[in-house]
């Protein structure tokens, strides 16, 4: 008998909803039961990463937003779907891919429907999931529902016209739509080594505040919307300028325009500079992985939850098609920090190549929603990968990902 064989045996004796044989599993902490970190710096430490992931706000300050009143349902289809995808000249199934890679869990969802999920490290689908940058996309949702609202006035704006305090800096002088596609001209390398501009930022916002980080970008090199340079601190001065232009906190507002209009089932949480106590904009959502579905639900439908259009379909399409993005940020043209031109970038969205429009919410560490609104089709992946950046640890999580992806969208269509 094949080793895959062996492994799907072993799966099925015993459990429907977990995958045997995940990943390092001593390493990142079973015989301690994947303990939590007593502190930030813990948490991102191997033996504490998984517990971590999945209890952030309670090691951080959080703020909390509540669920709806009727959630959204996300019912279990029967049977549910069998996944098959091809990597390295190999087919594999989701099992296998529990098997490969740390993911701590892998929900699929058709037409509101789960088709396909399994959960590593004893991760259950109550848990709130850390979102690391997944969270720009829930940011730019809620400035789209201010723009909606007339809490903006218009993207073309400039974020020193929301936040006084910035007026003159660069990050001030840069138009909004230029923050939400990541290309405000500013020098800075986020690539996750320890002392590169990200890790300055975030030293300099934990003792001083979210404001005086941001007045501290200082110099262009290149001018303003004409190159993606992805930089979460422009995140940064979005969630000042929500927070400015609405006179409510990132938790109150995305909490009644986006959360609960969506029809979220369980409490999500917002991790708080404990400095200023202002929302880390750029990667602190926690949430539960079926109201990540739901999100991504949200956005499958160009907006629409319940019934109800909770984002503006046309903002929506503005954020996540590649028509909609100037050349220069479409798949197959846009150079990402690697060099690499295979994804485009949206409202704070990541757009993916192909036949029609497909993009995904990313995250440090192995976090993704994938959307394909065609289909009506959602896959939501949390992880806990060996190293920030991606494949640096040689594991290609990310490219075995993204062949898992095509193989749930093969279910059911083409690429």
């Amino acid at each position: 008998m094949s080793v895959r064989m062996l492994l799907a045996s072993a799966w099925l004796a015993t459990s429907a909803a977990a995958a045997l044989a995940a990943p390092d599993e001593q390493v990142l902490g079973r015989e301690a039961g994947y303990p939590a970190g007593a502190n930030l710096q813990q948490a991102y430490q191997q033996p504490y990463l998984v517990g971590s992931f999945s209890a952030m706000d309670s090691i951080a300050p959080s703020c909390r937003q509540a669920p709806a009143a009727q959630p959204v349902p996300l019912p279990a289809a029967d049977p549910e779907t069998t996944i098959h995808y091809r990597y390295r000249n190999g087919s594999w199934t989701l099992d296998d891919y529990m098997a490969h890679q740390r993911a701590t869990a892998v929900v699929v969802v058709k037409d509101g429907r789960i088709v396909a999920q399994r959960f590593n490290y004893g991760r259950t689908p109550q848990m709130r999931m850390l979102s690391n940058s997944m969270a720009k996309t829930v940011v730019a949702l809620g400035i789209l529902k201010a723009l909606e609202l007339g809490k903006i006035a218009s993207l073309d704006d400039h974020a020193e016209d929301y936040v006084p305090a910035l007026k003159g800096t660069l990050y001030g002088r840069t138009q909004l739509v230029n923050l939400l596609r990541m290309a405000s001209g500013a020098r800075f390398t986020e690539d996750y080594t320890p002392n590169d501009d990200r890790a300055i930022f975030v030293r300099k916002l934990r003792r001083e505040g979210t404001l005086a980080a941001v007045q501290s970008i200082s110099e262009r090199a290149a001018p303003e919307g004409e190159r993606f340079n992805y930089a979460g601190a422009q995140t940064s001065v979005l969630g000042l300028v929500l927070q400015a232009a609405t006179g409510q906190d990132m938790c109150q507002w995305i909490g009644e325009q986006i959360w609960q209009p969506m029809g979220a089932a369980a409490e999500a949480t917002w991790l708080l500079n404990p400095v200023d106590q202002q929302a880390l904009a750029q990667g602190g959502f926690n949430a539960t992985v079926y109201d990540y579905a739901r999100l991504g639900m949200l956005l499958a439908n160009d907006g629409v939850a319940n019934g109800q259009q909770v984002i503006a379909r046309e903002h929506v399409l503005a954020m996540t098609d590649p028509a909609r993005q100037p050349p220069a940020f479409r798949p197959g043209i846009m150079l990402d920090s690697h060099g690499r031109t295979y994804f485009g970038y949206g409202y704070q969205v990541w757009i993916m190549p192909g036949s029609h429009r497909r993009f995904a919410l990313l995250g440090i560490y192995g976090q993704a929603v994938f959307v394909d609104p065609e289909l009506k089709l959602v896959m939501v992946h949390t992880g806990v990968g060996r190293d920030a950046a991606g494949d640096a640890s040689g594991t290609h999580f990310g490219q075995e990902r993204d062949a898992l992806w095509r193989g749930v969208v093969a279910a059911y269509g083409s690429w």
